[in-house]
């Protein structure tokens, strides 16, 4: 139905009045992609998807809504408000909620179908998220694509570690990171868990505060006097904005702080007493062995201080941080961990399951400011349309090109002269033109220019009908 406010343009399509137009933009914190920016992003999700399949892992499709009640939210730092960070709505008897991310999805996923699934479940799921986050250009948004990859079932945990860890690597020379552009973090949480339980942090809300408050240590923004604050009462930024933080005592935040500072794991063995941090120490110690298996040990580093702000994790932890000038230090690309409970609290029978997640958003960001992965959209040549009485020749030139694999199109507006269909070419940067008039097709000739050649050079060619093909593919070598 048509809004009956609207006027009308001579050719029938509504135009709104000036006093209820719309303004055209984005909601703060989305994004729309297009030309070289969209074909980096599409390169960076076939790299890592390519690269899921080497490494054997199938790919698995996840709904983009839940059941808000099947994945809650492990992300909201208000206990009281567990869902203040997801975006959920009621649909009918239902309260539904968009996905925060694919872990929790996809463990009611195992959880509804593992009857049919192989023992050890090895699934890719590329697509979009979206949070209530604070938006920071475009490197933190409220909707952003990741690629995750997971392994559920009982495996030896040190392989299946050392695997996704391998993965991390081999993905990133991939994508033509540099060594010394990042460092893969990993570290273990029972070892910290282990030093909240001795220091009698018994509160669940209290722990999960002191583990988010740990994992900002990297950020340059907040450091070692920032995460004192957030174990303390409140943290108070730049800005103004007050975080509540776990209000623990001095006493404890100086023996967890201490413990941050320890970079050896030897070290950190012989002060940790607790046998549940004991265990972490070995788990990792044992990874590490793995690791030396293969040829990236040298781009993993332990780091007590990664404890993962999500509470299902439960072990074994990972965070790749990137080391780019623009773009700071500590800044994550690639995170996850082990989850031994997650699937558990719908089969109520315990299956472990590991993962990582690569930031796909937050890559092509940063790759198409450092420019080390080169794309460029693959543009379409332009056949003119010189003469209407021609077209249905224009269409045979067309339907040649689009054949041989030469990506075309056709000028869809014939009153135009060539001046401005060249205008239309230049402006979408387009590299070449199919030109020909009455001459041409009497001599059955054909003139490409060449749009993106050198201004002073002879950029147009004319060539027989028969060699338009070899020609233009001599072009685009």
């Amino acid at each position: 139905m048509e809004n009956e406010d609207a006027e009308h343009n001579g050719d029938g399509v509504p135009k709104m009045n000036k006093d209820k137009k719309l303004t055209p933009n984005l909601p703060s914190g989305f994004l729309d992609y297009k030309g070289d920016t969209l074909e980096l992003k599409k390169s960076i999700i076939k790299i890592i998807e390519d690269n899921f399949i080497n490494f054997g892992f199938s790919a698995l499709e996840q709904s983009i809504f839940e059941i808000s009640k099947n994945i809650g939210s492990f992300l909201a730092d208000d206990p009281n408000n567990p869902m203040a960070d997801v975006y959920s709505f009621e649909d009918g008897k239902e309260q539904l909620t968009y996905r925060y991310d694919m872990t929790a999805g996809l463990a009611r996923m195992y959880a509804a179908n593992y009857l049919e699934l192989p023992p050890i479940y090895k699934r890719y799921c590329i697509g979009d998220v979206a949070r209530r986050e604070k938006p920071q250009k475009k490197i933190r948004l409220k909707s952003f694509t990741q690629a995750d990859c997971d392994i559920i079932g009982n495996v030896d945990k040190y392989q299946a570690n050392a695997e996704l860890c391998n993965l991390i690597a081999d993905t990133l020379f991939k994508l033509n990171f540099k060594k010394e552009q990042y460092k893969i973090c990993i570290s273990n949480r029972k070892i910290i868990e282990g030093l909240i339980n001795d220091l009698k942090i018994t509160d669940e809300k209290q722990k999960l505060k002191v583990f988010r408050a740990i994992d900002k240590l990297s950020n340059p923004n907040i450091g070692l006097s920032g995460v004192r604050d957030l174990l303390g009462s409140k943290r108070t930024d730049k800005s103004g904005a007050v975080q509540i933080g776990a209000d623990i005592s001095n006493d404890q935040i100086d023996a967890i702080i201490n413990c941050l500072q320890l970079k050896d794991l030897k070290e950190i063995n012989s002060i940790l007493k607790n046998p549940l941090s004991k265990e972490g120490i070995m788990e990792t110690e044992k990874l590490l062995e793995i690791l030396d298996y293969g040829k990236y040990s040298n781009q993993i580093k332990f780091s007590i201080e990664k404890a993962r702000g999500i509470n299902y994790y439960s072990g074994w932890l990972v965070e790749t941080e990137l080391n780019i000038p623009n773009f700071g230090s500590g800044l994550s690309i690639c995170s996850g961990g082990e989850y031994a409970n997650l699937i558990g609290s719908f089969k109520g029978l315990s299956t472990p399951g590991v993962g990582i997640s690569f930031g796909v958003t937050r890559l092509t960001a940063i790759l198409s400011e450092i420019n080390q992965l080169k794309v460029s959209e693959k543009k379409p040549v332009l056949v003119c349309v010189m003469d209407i009485k021609y077209l249905s020749k224009y269409y045979q030139i067309l339907e040649e090109l689009r054949s041989n694999g030469i990506n075309s199109e056709i000028y869809l507006d014939s009153k135009k002269n060539l001046g401005k269909q060249l205008t239309y070419a230049n402006k979408r940067e387009l590299p070449l033109a199919i030109i020909c008039g009455e001459n041409e097709f009497k001599d059955n000739k054909i003139t490409i220019k060449n749009l993106l050649g050198k201004k002073g050079e002879n950029n147009q060619i004319t060539v027989s009908k028969d060699n338009l093909i070899n020609e233009i593919k001599k072009i685009f070598k």
